[in-house]
């Protein structure tokens, strides 16, 4: 089984005032059914109030993120999957919940981390 990151970037939220509880609850039931399968690993979303920092390896800390990197914001899951069509699917549930489309990708998980 291969993990899958399913995300999206704040952007792409664009939804009509008075619908945000229908996505919330929509959003929330959702990552129920994955948790109820079985193949919910972990989600949540960047903390957009709070601004990036750099960390060398020395310990010093830079202010933001990399420059010449995307600008990293939005929501994520991680789901645990036997399979690409499977991912789809899930990926599929989440963007009717949260009225956007979700970015999916293989998620390298790493056992010995």
């Amino acid at each position: 089984m291969s993990k899958y990151l399913i995300s999206f970037p704040s952007a792409a939220m664009v939804v009509p005032d008075g619908e945000w509880d229908a996505v919330v609850r929509d959003a929330h039931a959702v990552i129920e059914e994955a948790k109820q399968a079985g193949v919910y690993v972990f989600g949540g979303g960047i903390d957009e109030s709070v601004p990036p920092v750099r960390v060398s390896a020395e310990g010093a800390v830079a202010t933001g993120g990399y420059p010449e990197g995307p600008h990293l914001d939005g929501g994520f899951t991680v789901l645990e999957l036997p399979t690409r069509a499977d991912a789809v699917a899930w990926a599929a549930r989440i963007a009717r919940a949260c009225r956007c489309a979700q970015e999916l990708r293989v998620f390298q998980f790493d056992p010995a981390s």
